[in-house]
């Protein structure tokens, strides 16, 4: 199966109100150039799933800014102030998730589990609205999985099947969120031949990734 896509492909795949998962920590390891097909195909009411929103014009913060985003599941938003602007306002729904926690929900989604049980935000206001379950007379929060229509994440390395290394911190939440999705596609910074990689290096399977997209130059 051929893998590769280009920007009309993408485009293909595109929809208002659909739920996208973009990897990235502070916008490193982010897949700039399909957070560009985003915007460019005027996508929105996306409920986003993402680590934080990054600063001001990189990364997700790009889609926060151009008020694409009606719904946002994440770790952190205190580096952009539009974020919390629009959250004060009503325009954003946020959900704060403890960035274990947010990571545990995607690695949930991926492999088919109905949830974790965590004590992280017990009293506090994350625990507002969940369930509460004992076990062995402690008490844990219930967090639900957290999946997507779409994952869009970013490769240093991808071979022609698909297969993906991370150089260093890109790797971040990339990696467990390409488990998480009904579709994945892969931004390759470098795309390269089957074999390239060594099987050590992989972190993400080929198995995992739908489509492989290189951002065109013109």
């Amino acid at each position: 199966m051929k893998k590769s896509i280009d920007k009309q492909g993408v485009a293909s795949l595109l929809k208002d109100g659909m739920t996208i998962m973009i990897g990235g920590f502070m916008a490193t390891g982010a897949p700039e150039g399909l957070i560009d097909l985003l915007i460019e195909n005027d996508i929105k009411g996306i409920t986003l799933i993402s680590t934080d929103t990054g600063y001001p014009e990189h990364g997700v913060s790009r889609l926060i800014a151009q008020k694409r985003v009606k719904k946002l599941y994440a770790s952190h938003i205190g580096l952009n102030p539009e974020t919390g602007a629009q959250m004060n306002s009503g325009e954003l729904e946020v959900e704060l998730v403890p960035q274990g926690t947010l990571a545990e929900r995607i690695r949930a989604g991926g492999a088919g589990l109905g949830g974790v049980l965590t004590p992280t935000g017990l009293g506090t206001l994350v625990a507002e609205g969940k369930r509460t379950v004992e076990v062995d007379g402690e008490t844990f929060l219930l967090e639900t999985p957290l999946k997507a229509d779409l994952a869009l994440i970013r490769g240093s390395k991808v071979d022609t099947r698909g297969n993906v290394f991370y150089n260093k911190t890109t790797q971040n939440f990339n990696p467990i969120m390409a488990t998480a999705a009904e579709t994945v596609i892969v931004e390759a910074i470098e795309l390269v031949e089957i074999g390239s990689i060594q099987p050590e290096a992989i972190h993400t399977l080929s198995l995992y990734v739908d489509h492989i997209y290189q951002k065109e130059t013109s």
